[in-house]
């Protein structure tokens, strides 16, 4: 079956169905990691947009439930170049064609991935229409400009949790994956430290390998909705809160800014991505809409406090002005490809956060240390409590 991708500037491109049949908007935007895709597809952070992988051949390795990141498919559609006719490895279960089919995911393939990137670097991220309808490109030209758009737009509302729960009660989910070899080799491999502190997550879309990433730390974490309240999240009695990512605009959720706010000096607090950009409007600073925004598994970033340069895992399309933050917060960390604040840190209050995803599944793990760092101002929270 054909398929038909429009942006808003008026460029079509034609290529084959992938996965379900139908139509979806969205904002079109591109993901630079090699691997990765199933992580990418269900990643909260994705609602609301059409991602285009610039690595040509994409499913080679198949999907597989562990993988997943949330509960669902987020995106709204998926571009490649070619997707792989075969896979191959040893943990699949299912091809990717058939989890997009699965999960009515629309996509296409056969398109100039290496055109339409440029097209995007260029331009700015567009909105965009996929179809697998026969209709006129003039057509599907003109369904993708009428598209809202992002900008001011809410969408955490519809990925964040319905109520309250706690992640891996039983320590099952959260070990290091090991193959049966290495864990019969060595069980201690697969198990977890005990939970000596706990925490609290703000759900505006949050990862399942961030959640992990914390228990691994002996961090019970109870996840909350979004638009839980600083009353409520300390009715908790929690050790720290933890600011999780998400998709859409930062401006758009004052309740959690009010809530970040409220938060300020009495537990410590750890934002990733969605959650840097709301501590920065908790601070009283803004955010601003990128051109394309980083997506993809090699952004170098610098910490402006060592010098040191790690590769990061990235997916936002909105950055911290760091000429808004108040002179009480320090940004500690640059995007070396294009110096926008990637890292800062309150100097008062035991406060701190990071623009990019140290969790990185698949990866990279350079940034992997911050998880420590969250417990360790846990512990020094405590002492001084």
């Amino acid at each position: 079956m054909k398929a038909i991708l429009a942006l808003e500037d008026g460029t079509v491109f034609h290529g084959n169905s992938i996965g379900a049949q139908g139509e979806r908007l969205g904002e079109v935007v591109f993901n630079t990691a090699m691997t990765g895709y199933q992580e990418i597809l269900t990643d909260p952070s994705y609602k609301g947009q059409i991602i285009t992988m610039t690595y040509p051949e994409i499913g080679n390795y198949g999907v597989n439930p562990a993988d997943v990141e949330s509960g669902a498919v987020h995106a709204s559609g998926f571009v490649v170049r070619q997707l792989s006719p075969l896979m191959s490895n040893f943990r699949a279960r299912q091809s990717l064609g058939d989890y997009l089919r699965d999960n009515h995911v629309v996509g296409i393939e056969g398109v100039d991935t290496r055109a339409l990137t440029k097209r995007l670097r260029v331009s700015g991220a567009m909105k965009g229409l996929i179809t697998t309808a026969a209709i006129a490109d003039a057509d599907a030209v003109n369904r993708a400009r009428a598209w809202g758009g992002l900008v001011g737009v809410d969408t955490v509302k519809e990925v964040t949790c319905a109520a309250p729960y706690q992640w891996d009660a039983d320590s099952q989910d959260s070990p290091v994956w090991h193959d049966h070899y290495q864990l019969a080799a060595n069980p201690a491999l697969g198990r977890l430290p005990l939970a000596k502190f706990r925490i609290v997550a703000i759900d505006c879309g949050i990862k399942r390998n961030i959640l992990r990433r914390l228990r691994e730390q002996g961090l019970a974490v109870t996840v909350v909705p979004a638009h839980y309240t600083a009353a409520q999240i300390l009715a908790l009695k929690p050790d720290g809160v933890f600011l999780a990512n998400g998709p859409g605009d930062p401006a758009a959720l004052t309740y959690v800014h009010r809530t970040v706010r409220d938060l300020l000096g009495k537990v410590p607090l750890f934002g990733i991505c969605l959650g840097h950009q709301m501590m920065a409007h908790a601070f009283g600073g803004r955010t601003f809409k990128l051109k394309f925004g980083h997506r993809g598994g090699n952004q170098p970033v610098q910490d402006l406090r060592d010098r040191r340069v790690t590769i990061t895992s990235q997916n936002h399309g909105f950055a911290v002005d760091p000429a808004s933050l108040p002179a009480d917060v320090e940004v500690t960390h640059i995007n070396l490809n294009d110096g926008t604040c990637e890292g800062m840190r309150h100097k008062k209050y035991r406060a701190f956060s990071v623009q990019y995803h140290p969790e990185a599944a698949p990866g990279p793990h350079d940034a992997g240390y911050f998880f420590a760092e969250f417990r360790k101002e846990i512990e020094r929270g405590r002492e001084t409590r």
